[in-house]
């Protein structure tokens, strides 16, 4: 099995949906009649991505909105404390049936559908952008009433009642839930103070402490406890208890639920196939689905997001179905990810799965279900996706977000998953995001790899090893331009040679009329 591509060559000059310039955008693409997963692997180690079977790599010098490869280390990564809100909502949600107030109901659109060769689309990945990031963070307001409650005990047993309860804090630090009543202190009058013939008030975390430790004396053995004596240890560094790991990402969204939860949700893997007889009897719903979230957040017109395109540009994939026996149980190619919510689909996440990652292609929701930050949360469970997956497949550890644009300001978000990496544009290696944040606040355009001499090493070096699938025979290029007179022949042939790299031009059969 090989992959067969056709080049279509550079389209420059046509319109940008990130800066709106309406000749800025260049990129050079190729038709994939059907490919490898590997192939495809290493083209998007190589700043290619697909749309549907169209495969294009922005031109990084010449675009006016460069887009960077940015993949995510998910064994490392510990969710963010806005994670976590949107993770608990959804808890709260199913469990309660409670809804947020104050949620984005419609939030910014974050990616566009760039016009490509042959009239396709190059639909970015979705993922959502947290808004509101001036409301008080859950974490921080519980904090607060707690000290709060406290003080207002101790200032009861003291006399006093001077106690203010505002309707909000506009001191917002945080994205989320918007500020609830915050109980606020405001000290006593004049005269009418504490009362200093009393020994002061504790601190009740001073008192839990004390609590603790006469707890662990009283546990341990009169002859462990002389014993630690004699070693010259003082009682307050009895050790202390262990404190509370934090809950990891898994524990946060697979949290039980009551039996009398409000709400059921169910994630099902579907291969993107119309072979598959579940992705078969789901498509109308699915694409009931995509036309509905593709009309209210991105505004297209009806007409322009139907069965055809919607089956041209997420069901239809040139990645040929794998099932090695070292690799994960569903294999590898491309998947739909279904959110089913009391029994219908809210939410699609596609995906494709390959040897050594997850890439996520496109996400499409309820738009009745943004209050939920869908985005967000999906992208939360494709991350603990490829953590699965790493246990049966261990090369496969890396959660590919599509571009990073770091030119256009609600595009950065993809940055908020950490530890990520950025591919450098000219040799290829990956690079920490932090390192090159402060290089694309000064220029748009950036080569990453700090190493002046270093070069490109997957760059074609041997041309003629490249393979041409020529009259239903498959040939070596040094063969097939022996019967070439067109001298355009080699130049458009070596242009798709230094993009796809020596690796995948040895490999793939490049398609010649």
């Amino acid at each position: 099995m090989a992959s067969v591509v056709e080049y279509k060559g550079l389209k420059a000059g046509y319109y940008c949906g990130y800066c709106e310039s309406r000749e800025g955008k260049a990129s050079c693409g190729m038709w994939a009649h059907s490919m490898t997963v590997q192939d495809y692997q290493d083209l998007i180690d190589r700043g290619w991505r697909r749309s549907g079977k169209y495969v294009y790599k922005p031109v990084m010098n010449q675009t006016c909105c460069p887009q960077y490869t940015i993949r995510c280390h998910p064994l490392q990564f510990q969710p963010s404390k806005s994670h976590k809100k949107v993770l608990k909502k959804m808890l709260k949600f199913l469990a309660k049936g409670e809804i947020s107030k104050g949620s984005c109901e419609d939030e910014p659109m974050d990616s566009t559908m760039e016009d490509a060769v042959d009239g396709d689309f190059a639909l970015m990945n979705k993922l959502d952008i947290k808004c509101d990031l001036k409301t008080l963070s859950s974490d921080l307001k519980g904090s607060i009433e707690g000290e709060e409650k406290e003080k207002e005990k101790s200032l009861k047993k003291e006399g006093s009642k001077e106690l203010i309860h505002p309707q909000a804090i506009e001191e917002k630090l945080g994205s989320g839930e918007p500020s609830h009543s915050i109980k606020v202190h405001i000290g006593p009058k004049p005269g009418k103070g504490a009362d200093l013939s009393k020994p002061p008030c504790r601190k009740a975390k001073e008192m839990r402490k004390e609590r603790k430790r006469l707890k662990l004396m009283q546990q341990n053995s009169a002859g462990a406890f002389e014993g630690f004596q004699a070693q010259g240890q003082p009682v307050s560094l009895l050790p202390k208890a262990k404190s509370n790991q934090p809950k990891s990402l898994e524990d946060l969204i697979f949290e039980s639920l009551p039996e009398n939860a409000s709400h059921k949700l169910e994630v099902r893997l579907v291969p993107a196939s119309f072979e598959d007889p579940e992705f078969k009897s789901s498509f109308n719903q699915s694409l009931s689905l995509y036309t509905k979230y593709q009309v209210a957040i991105h505004q297209d017109a009806p007409v322009l997001c139907g069965k055809s395109e919607f089956t041209r540009f997420l069901c239809s994939s040139p990645l040929e179905a794998e099932h090695p026996a070292n690799g994960p149980e569903c294999g590898y190619g491309s998947f739909h990810q279904q959110y089913w919510l009391d029994g219908k689909i809210i939410a699609v996440g596609v995906i494709d799965i390959l040897p050594y990652c997850v890439s996520s292609v496109y996400l499409y929701y309820d738009p009745d279900y943004s209050f939920l930050s869908l985005g967000v949360y999906s992208a939360l469970r494709e991350i603990a996706f490829t953590r699965q997956l790493h246990e049966k497949t261990s090369q496969l550890s890396y959660y590919y977000m599509g571009f990073y644009i770091h030119s256009c300001p609600k595009m950065r978000y993809k940055g908020q998953y950490r530890p990520s990496d950025l591919l450098c544009p000219e040799t290829y290696v990956w690079v920490p995001i932090e390192q090159c944040l402060p290089s694309l606040d000064n220029s748009k355009y950036c080569r990453f790899n700090q190493d002046p001499q270093a070069e490109d090493e997957g760059r074609s070096k041997e041309l003629d090893r490249l393979r041409v699938f020529h009259r239903r025979s498959a040939m070596p290029y040094g063969v097939y331009k022996n019967h070439q007179e067109d001298p355009s022949e080699e130049a458009a042939v070596l242009e798709y040679a230094n993009l796809v790299g020596q690796k995948c031009s040895e490999r793939m059969l490049l398609f010649r009329h």
